[in-house]
């Protein structure tokens, strides 16, 4: 049995300002309490919550520093912010022990944004097609600057260097440690490790997809069967659903029976047919999107990490899971990004705090560019309004709402979406509530994202996701 984390889980720390607005060193919960209701501190940020003192500069304080660990992830990156001391253990032995202060999941909308260029794509397709109008082919060799990245591997990179940014303005971060992993998508493809030249032959080597199918799968349909029929190629799970052109996404289906699955899901199509389905779904592969987005984006983040200031060490993903597995912890984004980096196991090293609430900062954008509505053909049915201020209040700020009677009468805090009436939607732990600008009080503009917590776990190992 495997040696189980066996150090403390307390509550996240509380990020600290100077006077002069310079970060401190962060504290505990409990002694910002003290500081603001003594009056020697200010609320400075609701989210992350943050103070600044009033009579205390950081030329008068003394910071030690803190480090920022991140483990960067397709859907979610976390980051963790630590303290490394020397302690002694019970043989009087000094070792360098790693404190977790303040851990925050970073949740990506990636897939949000390739969704919409997808469908702005397609209404203009849509109505270029419909209208008949000639327009000259564009040109396929189109040069894109260095470093170019697709929108939603853009946003990736630009979020997780953003959120970095505000830790720096906020914590004395005098280290970043970063986790870089590499994926060998052929070798993931095949379910086996290739060596050298084997890499030159994939699986449509000396090939086209049309003939691999055809050998593979017999020249007949793969639904019903049939044979001596022409036959195209269907794609098990839709292209429109967010399916691939694998070929282990790829089947020989009739023109019926292509024509009869569409864009439906595989598992409804075939759900009176449950041995068929069993079948299909089992020559499919695990999707290598998650591994082409880390390895298309992992160089450009560390580059721009290394603008922000502080010196960036780069660790293999290998030594963040035997550090994680020799504490025995759980395996979530933001604990990989608390094990990111050397431990000297050997002589003592050890991991001996874990915030017990994450911050998850959810990406959710700032509105949308477009100043109509399209119909379901792509063409405008109704154009929305250009002003996003309406009563002082712009949907995402962070407010709080006096109801003084009613059903909903009360205090409440949540993100706002604004009506031009003045009647304001309020997200709460209840629902949402609409509430009259007037009884609204602002705690902090939005700033694109959402806010939430979550309970961090030290149980038994879990699989993550993204």
């Amino acid at each position: 049995m495997r040696p189980r984390y066996s150090g403390g889980i307390g509550a996240s720390r509380v990020f600290v300002l100077a006077k002069d607005r310079q970060p401190l060193m962060p504290c505990h919960p409990a002694r910002a309490r003290q500081l603001l209701d003594s009056g020697r501190a200010v609320v400075h940020l609701q989210v992350p919550f943050t103070i600044r003192l009033k009579d205390r500069t950081r030329v008068q304080s003394e910071v030690d520093g803190v480090q920022v660990r991140v483990d960067p992830g397709s859907k979610a990156t976390g980051f963790a912010l630590t303290d490394e001391r020397t302690e002694t253990d019970q043989r009087g032995e000094a070792a360098l022990v790693r404190r977790g202060l303040i851990a925050v999941e970073l949740r990506h909308r990636g897939d949000q944004i390739r969704h919409c260029m997808k469908q702005r794509a397609g209404y203009r397709h849509r109505r270029r097609s419909a209208n008949l109008r000639h327009r000259a082919p564009r040109s396929k060799n189109r040069t894109r600057p260095e470093g170019w990245l697709a929108p939603s591997l853009r946003h990736r990179v630009d979020t997780t260097v953003s959120l970095m940014n505000r830790f720096c303005r906020y914590a004395p971060v005098t280290e970043v440690h970063v986790e870089s992993v590499g994926f060998d998508s052929h070798s993931m493809s095949t379910g086996k490790q290739f060596r050298e030249g084997e890499y030159r032959n994939g699986t449509l080597a000396g090939t086209d997809a049309r003939a691999y199918l055809l050998s593979a799968q017999g020249r007949t349909c793969r639904y019903c069967g049939a044979t001596g029929v022409a036959l195209n190629i269907d794609h098990i799970h839709p292209v429109s659903r967010g399916g691939s052109s694998r070929t282990s996404n790829l089947v020989l289906a009739c023109v019926p029976c292509n024509q009869a699955k569409g864009s439906t899901p595989v598992t409804l199509f075939l759900a009176d047919r449950p041995e068929l389905l069993a079948e299909v779904l089992a020559q499919t592969r695990t999707p290598l999107r998650d591994a082409a987005v880390m390895n298309s984006t992992r160089r450009q983040l560390i580059e721009a990490l290394n603008v922000l200031g502080p010196p960036v060490r780069v660790w293999p993903g290998g030594r963040t899971q035997r550090n994680r597995t020799a504490m025995g912890l759980d395996k979530t984004h933001t604990i990989d990004a608390l094990a990111v980096g050397d431990l000297d196991r050997e002589y003592g090293g050890r991991i001996v705090r874990v915030p017990a609430r994450v911050l998850v900062v959810k990406a959710t954008g700032r509105g949308s560019y477009a100043r109509t509505t399209p119909d379901r053909f792509g063409f405008p049915r109704l154009h929305r309004a250009r002003t996003k201020q309406h009563f002082g209040y712009i949907t995402g700020d962070l407010v709080r709402a006096t109801v003084p009677a009613g059903k909903w009468a009360g205090t409440w805090n949540g993100r706002v979406a604004v009506r031009a009436r003045g009647q304001h939607s309020i997200a709460t732990p209840r629902g949402r509530i609409n509430v009259s600008h007037r009884n609204l009080r602002l705690l902090q503009r939005g700033d694109g994202y959402a806010y939430d917590t979550r309970q961090e776990s030290v149980s038994p190992p879990s699989r993550k996701s993204g």
